[in-house]
């Protein structure tokens, strides 16, 4: 009997076919196991409330998935995705995030990037009260007074650490958001897939950040001024973000 060989044609439309549905099924191992989580509880697993966080999301189409410890984020726009608990004194945050990267629609290697320390001059016993008006578009949190850092920005060109003076917004936009730092080395650049640890210190009259163990940016800060909001914030990607704690330092 002789044997049969698949066209060419036919082999490279099965592999096309077969690559479309890597991000499907990903996507479903990953709810799966949110599914599977249910019935069968890790008793080490940390709780993933939404209900602890406000999105300012531009698109109006944001997708955030909680499975056990850990947010799947899916973010056509912009968006900011702010914690509600004002942070005041000492602190130290600290998370994991990785950038996903598995032929999704909105899979793109650019823009994991952060604001803390963050209010509002024009409503500074309200800061929630322009939420809406912020609607998670980027030029509107040139009227909040904050530090950024946009790590893996300008399709994954550089990282940057700039400090917000929205006291400037409307006057002085050269003082609005100044680069403080930055890099563009591919170290310093976003790797596809990769579980980022974040740690961001208020301390002594100074904050840092730091990646992976690596200090990239430190600043002084007056009394107070580091108190305030922090957000992830996100641009026209997908994300996992998991173990965000808070602690106070003395």
């Amino acid at each position: 009997m002789p044997l049969f060989f698949p066209k060419e044609g036919f082999l490279c439309s099965m592999l096309i076919f077969l690559k479309s549905l890597i991000p499907w099924i990903m996507q479903l191992q990953f709810l799966l196991i949110g599914f599977l989580s249910l019935f069968f509880p890790r008793p080490e697993a940390a709780s993933c409330k939404l209900s602890d966080w406000l999105p300012e999301d531009s698109s109006g189409k944001v997708q955030i998935t909680c499975v056990e410890d850990t947010m799947d984020i899916v973010s056509p726009d912009g968006l900011s995705l702010w914690y509600k608990e004002r942070l005041t004194g000492d602190y130290e945050i600290t998370y994991r995030v990785k950038v996903v990267m598995a032929g999704g629609k909105f899979d793109r290697l650019s823009d994991l990037n952060c604001f803390w320390g963050a209010d509002d001059p024009q409503y500074p016993d309200d800061f929630f009260a322009r939420s809406k008006w912020r609607n998670g578009e980027f030029k509107n949190y040139n009227t909040l007074s904050l530090y950024y850092v946009g790590y893996g920005g300008n399709e994954n060109m550089t990282s940057r650490f700039r400090e917000y003076h929205g006291e400037y917004y409307g006057v002085d936009d050269a003082k609005v958001k100044p680069v403080l730092k930055e890099y563009s080395d591919a170290p310093h650049l976003l790797k596809p897939n990769h579980w980022y640890e974040i740690r961001i210190r208020v301390e002594n009259g100074m904050t840092t950040y730091s990646m992976d163990g690596e200090e990239l940016f430190r600043l002084p800060v007056d009394k107070n001024k580091g108190d305030g909001y922090f957000a992830l914030r996100l641009w026209q990607n997908h994300v996992r973000f998991t173990g965000f704690q808070v602690n106070n330092i003395e």
